[in-house]
């Protein structure tokens, strides 16, 4: 939802209603995780995507009876027939999208939830999708770390809800969670789904040069909160990095090791050590092999500077075990030239090990296209069902 958090704010704040569909369950290759999010604006004005552009129709449709009853609407999207106008998604998953109307009066506690994610202050919602009683379908729990606002309902139920969603909130995961009607955890008939809003995971760009630039550029596509640092105020200035979220100027090493102290850096984290002078590089990667586990650490350079890097650590006392962390020279091999190419490639990388993808074209693999989480950061939950 974080990509029409926004608009959403925009319209709420002006007292429309509108029509928000969530993708709440996704099984096999669906083409989008749960969280991904449309808005049906009042005036017509689609926002987001649910499936990349399968079902949207069908979804902008329900959005606007939605609005219209003021009743939350659970829908399964699966396999098309053969009819190519048929309501399916062509890529043979299924997605369960849930409905709803938002509004200042059927969320009231929205302007808080957007206020913590403007801020990145973690924050979840939980949303009840599905219920044996009609009237309970479409409430809301918002959970941080040192308040609960909102009701699903009943008190065990929120109980039980905010323990959940804080448990979810502290890894990133978003998933629906499924309970007995009152929050009875050996239980079903009540379905919840909890979208958690984590702060965003950190890209740190070491060495303020062009390549860096074009990294960090990469990197606010995927959604990094992005820092370049380097010890040279010369290159390091606003000019040369206009959108990054924050320039230091610092000694690289010493400013990793003052952000892991202070708990700054998690699995989620990128670091991308682009100076390939080993004044820098060595004393930085010592720092960075105790990065937490899942935490992506590449380091550019030629197949050189690659070797001469690894003696040099090794002198300095690095195990094999940790320059085994290393992704150097960094990124896939995409024949990259340029800045921006090799930037490319690096995101790729990055792209890869998150979902366990293997860098391969396409055409000369076979099964799912759509993975799971591989082994950089945390897993997104798709359906955890009833919790034990």
């Amino acid at each position: 939802m974080r990509d029409v958090v926004a608009e959403l704010a925009r319209r709420w704040e002006r007292g429309e209603t509108t029509a928000l569909a969530t993708v709440v369950r996704t099984y096999r290759s669906a083409p989008r995780q749960p969280g991904a999010a449309m808005l049906r604006c009042d005036d017509g004005t689609v926002v987001g995507s649910v499936s990349g552009g399968c079902v949207e129709g069908a979804v902008y449709e329900l959005g606007g009876d939605v609005v219209a009853t003021g009743r939350p609407a659970l829908e399964r999207y699966g396999i098309s027939d053969d009819d190519a106008f048929a309501v399916g998604l062509t890529c043979g998953g299924i997605i369960d999208v849930f409905v709803e109307p938002v509004s200042r009066s059927t969320f009231p506690e929205l302007d808080a939830v957007i206020a913590d994610i403007d801020a990145e202050r973690p924050v979840a919602v939980a949303t009840v999708v599905e219920h044996p009683d009609p009237e309970r379908v479409g409430k809301h729990l918002v959970v941080t770390a040192d308040a609960v606002a909102g009701s699903l309902g009943s008190d065990r139920a929120d109980a039980a809800l905010a323990t959940d969603a804080l448990g979810m909130l502290e890894v990133g995961s978003s998933g629906t969670l499924t309970y007995g009607p009152d929050g009875e955890r050996r239980g079903e008939g009540m379905h919840v789904f909890v979208a958690s809003f984590a702060a965003r995971p950190r890209m740190l760009v070491f060495g303020a040069i062009d390549y860096a630039a074009a990294v960090a550029r990469q990197g606010a596509l995927l959604g990094y909160r992005v820092t370049v640092c380097d010890a040279r105020p010369l290159f390091t200035t606003q000019a040369r990095f206009p959108d990054v979220d924050e320039l230091v100027v610092d000694w690289p090493h010493r400013y990793l090791e003052a952000e892991i102290e202070a708990g700054r850096v998690d699995g989620r984290t990128v670091v991308c050590v682009m100076t390939h002078d080993p004044k820098f590089d060595v004393p930085l990667l010592q720092v960075a092999f105790g990065l937490p586990e899942g935490a992506y650490l590449g380091a550019m350079g030629s197949r050189r500077t690659h070797d001469d890097r690894l003696r040099r650590l090794r002198v300095a006392g690095a195990t094999e075990e940790q320059i085994g962390r290393l992704h150097s020279p960094i990124g896939l091999d995409l024949g990259a030239r340029t800045p921006e190419e090799t930037a490319v490639s690096i995101a790729a990388e990055i792209i890869a090990l998150r979902w366990g993808g293997i860098g391969a074209p396409l055409r000369s693999t076979t099964g799912e296209i759509h993975r799971d989480a591989g082994t950089l950061g945390a897993p997104l939950v798709h359906d955890t069902g009833r919790l034990s």
